[in-house]
């Protein structure tokens, strides 16, 4: 069954007449007879009943006519969808993301999306999966290494490692302290799984700085509850809740951060409208953050 052969029953159906329909679909009237009766045969059924040498539609044909138009329907979607392809655009966008750069970063991002960019999809993400779901559907991972080199990446953000505070605790007026402070300090903290952690904990080690205490939590929400009920400094990424003060922690170095990059496959058919988003969500982050988030 061709589209075309769909596309004359139609213009019959609509124009009542296949002398109208031939000239409606600019191809003569014996060639839109033939292909009507080709499609009958094909269907093993009439659709148009016939006397006196005029058309009208059978019950049949009524049946069919709404089915033929939808496949007309998609099959020019599908034509509008290709075109779109071809020309780099994205009806729409899914995007990999850790947690926390999710609810931080991401989110507030796509708050700022205007109604010509492509309908976002978010995807919760490892980032030690963020490469397989490029694989698997993902248009752009965000990670916190530097991406393959088989890949198409853009730097977006290096932001802070939070120490965050109670306001009555004597960091809440300080803007920098030293690793060297949590010495004396119930440091909340990530579980291993998380990247702030893995960060805070080479530092730490760069440092020669050994807290008094450490607990593991299992979220960077749980983390800044708890600070909030004085029970020490939570170190995370996030941003503050609970009314914390956030601190920067000095390395041995320099201040304790987390690098964030987008990624996408290069042969992507959107591929530059990705390094175009890639650029705004980097712009985003330096006017959410401050300059000093700036990459490099």
């Amino acid at each position: 069954m061709e589209l075309r052969t769909l596309g004359y029953f139609v213009a019959v159906a609509d124009t009542g007449s296949v002398s109208a329909a031939a000239a409606s679909v600019h191809v003569t009237q014996p060639a839109v007879s033939r292909q009507l009766r080709q499609l009958e045969q094909e269907l093993g059924v009439d659709l148009f009943a016939r006397s006196s040498g005029r058309l009208r539609l059978s019950a049949a044909g009524r049946e069919f006519l709404p089915h033929a138009r939808d496949v007309l329907r998609r099959a020019d979607g599908a034509r509008t969808a290709a075109r779109s392809y071809a020309a780099g655009r994205l009806e729409r966008l899914t995007i990999a993301a850790p947690t926390t750069t999710l609810t931080d970063v991401i989110a507030p991002f796509l708050a700022t999306l205007g109604p010509d960019d492509p309908m976002p999809t978010v995807i919760e993400s490892d980032p030690r999966e963020a490469y397989a779901s490029l694989r698997h559907g993902a248009d752009l991972a965000i990670v916190t290494e530097p991406p393959h080199q088989s890949l198409q990446s853009a730097a977006l953000a290096s932001l802070p490692v939070w120490a965050y505070v109670r306001a009555d605790h004597p960091w809440s007026t300080r803007d920098v302290v030293p690793l060297a402070a949590l010495e004396d300090e119930t440091v909340l903290a990530l579980t291993a799984t998380f990247k702030p952690r893995l960060i805070l904990d080479a530092a730490l080690e760069q440092a020669g700085v050994v807290p008094e205490r450490v607990i593991d939590c299992c979220n960077p929400q749980v983390a800044q509850a708890l600070a909030a009920a004085g029970r020490g400094v939570a170190v995370v990424s996030d941003d503050p809740r609970f009314d914390l003060v956030p601190v920067r922690l000095a390395g041995r170095d320099a201040i304790v951060r987390i690098d964030l990059f987008a990624a996408w496959e290069p042969d992507h058919h959107a591929a530059a409208t990705l390094d175009e988003l890639a650029g705004r969500l980097r712009a985003f982050c330096v006017e959410r953050y401050g300059a000093d988030v700036s990459p490099g």
